[in-house]
């Protein structure tokens, strides 16, 4: 009985440790962990998790505010890019610069965090 209950032990510390209690990512090449640890490590409400295909990846933890303060840090991420929010409806915020449409979706990742899909588009990667 006693080593099951240290096996059991030994079991949960590995799952706590690496975040494997976390859905997984759709994101290929990256760990829950890893995802976490970058936001953590960042100053930023939101950071880039990958670049994958045609699509960039971004993570956010929810706030005080709910989902509206995600959409306010979508906002200024984009508009920073010089494109104007017009309008929100489901998951996707939509935005448009110089006739260049972008939608950035978001997706519960779980209850704290928040994956944010916007596509690779050209006028978007320009500084």
């Amino acid at each position: 009985m006693r080593k099951l209950a240290i096996l059991l032990g030994v079991i949960l510390t590995v799952v706590y440790v690496n975040k494997l209690y976390f859905p997984p990512l759709p994101i290929d090449g990256l760990s829950p962990k890893e995802a976490i640890q970058t936001l953590k490590a960042s100053h930023s409400k939101i950071v880039q998790i990958a670049e994958e295909g045609e699509h960039l990846w971004y993570l956010t933890k929810i706030e005080n505010k709910g989902i509206d303060s995600i959409d306010e840090t979508i906002k200024q991420l984009v508009t920073a890019k010089g494109y104007q929010f017009k309008e929100k409806d489901g998951a996707g915020l939509f935005f448009e610069k110089e006739g260049d449409r972008l939608i950035a979706t978001t997706q519960m990742w779980t209850k704290k965090y928040v994956i944010v899909k916007i596509p690779r588009v050209n006028s978007y990667m320009k500084e």
